[in-house]
């Protein structure tokens, strides 16, 4: 199809969101394009002052039964859809009245925002918008002939389009915007949806659709080779989508994979309890820590593991401070994020113009109910998050000694953080902090093994004489099998063990947990991570 130009005759305007709108309709305006509108966009623009023709006076009908109908008519989607020099088509136009619209502008009811500030189930379905995707996907079939808005951040490219082709859009600038219009429509339908089945209790849909909105577009995926885009979900941005950018490099797909796993670990630890730090490479924790100060956090969480923590993403639940600023910058850093940056800290990371620095709008809540996808070969899973706290869960000591008020609190500490490494996961820990960690291998024997050499490389490394998980706890994110995995962390010197139990030998576990002086409670869940 050849580079076509098409002017604009008339455009009909109908938003929700009015930012920008009267000062892009006056263009259109200046342009001697006249404007058709409806409901509250029509009375704006005629209190600015502008010329409009109501909707109502086009098709003839007014808007009834509240709003719910007043574009659904020939007039409008014969405009839209009518194939331009098309002899069929516009005799039709003729016969029956219907005049050409060249230009769609159209953003949805809110209705994305309407469930995210937890309206009631009615309010919520009256925020569906059915007239405005109707007409998007009308203007947006005939793209040959029709310019469709869905986005206010296009209002400027339009008038620039219009102003570098003599009033007229080109077929790759109305292709472009028709593909967008699909997509946002798509992505309407999608939250429309997902809400719908949340809201009847159906877990499993016999359709299930995911749609977002670009945030910004990525240098190349997890490979040079790959290409990507971070897209926020429909909504209102949470977690690591809320973020904003304030110092250093663009962000890459890996870094923002492993920010969000970095905040969704340090949102685990309630701020006005703990400060805490968590250091993450390659989506893994290498270390984490709570102390009653960032700066202390942040020393304890990279003593675990220092030479894994270079190049690291650091996650900080409290506002980042000069202190710990101080800290951070020892070493090679790639993202930092925090919920607040504080004048000092900022002057001092400054220095190091390639770190990249996060500020989030808020913790993302560890409870929350969301969903995960994960693509498959033809096709995608679908789960809903493992939001499962320890504060919530019945620990049943199952050994002939029961921890201590210490190892208790050490190892709630550990089972939250083996919660976000990869399967097979096994954490160490001793006051509050991460001493050893074992992740993403094929037997859990093996991840407690290496947990138990990062402890006492982690040792020699801050110079002392014996490993740090002497004395330390042991999390694991499954049962243990066998006992084999449990009596390598006794020989490396832990003292209590923390699993969710349910193994066929867990008989022979408790047995083998009794012999060696371990104390073990079982929680009765289970936190796989693949």
């Amino acid at each position: 199809m050849s580079e076509k130009r098409r002017p604009i005759t008339r455009a009909l305007l109908s938003v929700s969101d009015k930012s920008g709108l009267l000062e892009f309709a006056r263009d259109l305006d200046r342009r001697k394009i006249p404007l058709v509108s409806t409901g509250g966009t029509s009375k704006a623009l005629v209190e600015a002052g502008l010329a409009v023709v109501d909707v109502a006076d086009l098709t003839g009908f007014p808007e009834m039964m509240d709003g719910r109908v007043k574009t659904l008519h020939p007039k409008v989607h014969g405009g839209l859809l009518a194939v331009r020099e098309n002899p069929a088509h516009e005799a039709a136009m003729l016969a029956h009245g219907i005049a050409p619209i060249d230009l769609l502008v159209v953003n949805l009811y809110p209705f994305e925002a309407t469930v995210a500030r937890g309206a009631d189930f009615e309010d919520c379905v009256e925020n569906i918008d059915i007239g405005g995707p109707a007409m998007i996907r009308a203007a947006a079939k005939n793209f040959d002939a029709v310019t469709v808005i869905v986005d206010i951040d296009d209002y400027a490219a339009l008038l620039a389009e219009l102003a570098a082709n003599d009033g007229m859009t080109r077929l790759s600038f109305r292709k472009a915007l028709a593909q967008k219009a699909f997509a946002r429509v798509a992505a309407y339908d999608a939250a429309i949806s997902n809400w719908f089945a949340q809201e009847i209790g159906e877990k499993a849909p016999a359709y299930r659709a995911f749609g977002g909105k670009k945030i910004i577009s990525l240098r190349y995926g997890e490979n040079p080779h790959q290409n990507a885009a971070f897209y926020a979900s429909a909504g209102r941005p949470s977690g690591i989508a809320s973020a904003r950018q304030i110092q250093g490099k663009e962000l890459s797909y890996n870094n923002v994979a492993d920010t969000d796993a970095a905040l969704e670990l340090v949102a685990e630890f309630d701020p006005h309890k703990h400060a805490a730090v968590a250091i993450i490479k390659h989506a893994n924790p290498c270390g984490v820590a709570t102390a009653s100060s960032l700066d202390e956090a942040y020393r304890l969480a990279l003593r675990c593991d220092p030479v894994s923590a270079f190049g690291g993403i650091i996650a900080l639940n409290r506002p980042l401070d000069a202190a710990t600023a101080q800290e951070v910058v020892k070493i090679f850093t790639e993202v930092i994020i925090a919920p607040a940056i504080d004048e000092a800290a900022l002057a001092i990371l400054a220095r190091k113009q390639n770190l990249r620095l996060l500020v989030t709008s808020s913790l993302p809540d560890p409870r929350r109910n969301d969903l995960i996808f994960k693509p498959v070969g033809g096709g995608f899973l679908v789960q809903s998050r493992d939001n499962a706290v320890i504060d919530d869960m019945d620990l049943r000591t199952v050994t002939k000694r029961a921890p201590t008020a210490a190892e208790l609190d050490d190892l709630r500490f550990a089972f939250r953080v083996a919660k976000h490494i990869k399967s097979n996961a096994i954490v160490y820990a001793k006051d509050g902090a991460t001493v050893g960690i074992g992740a993403g291998q094929m037997s859990r024997v093996d991840s407690s093994r290496i947990a138990a050499q990062k402890a006492a490389d982690a040792a020699h490394t801050a110079g002392l004489a014996e490993s740090l998980a002497k004395g330390s706890v042991v999390a694991s994110d499954a049962f243990f099998p066998f006992a084999d995995g449990l009596l390598a962390a006794a020989e490396a010197g832990a003292t209590a063990v923390i699993q969710p139990g349910g193994s066929m030998r867990d008989d022979d576990v408790i047995k083998a947990a009794d012999a060696a002086g371990l104390a073990m409670v079982f929680t009765g869940h289970r936190h796989f991570r693949h």
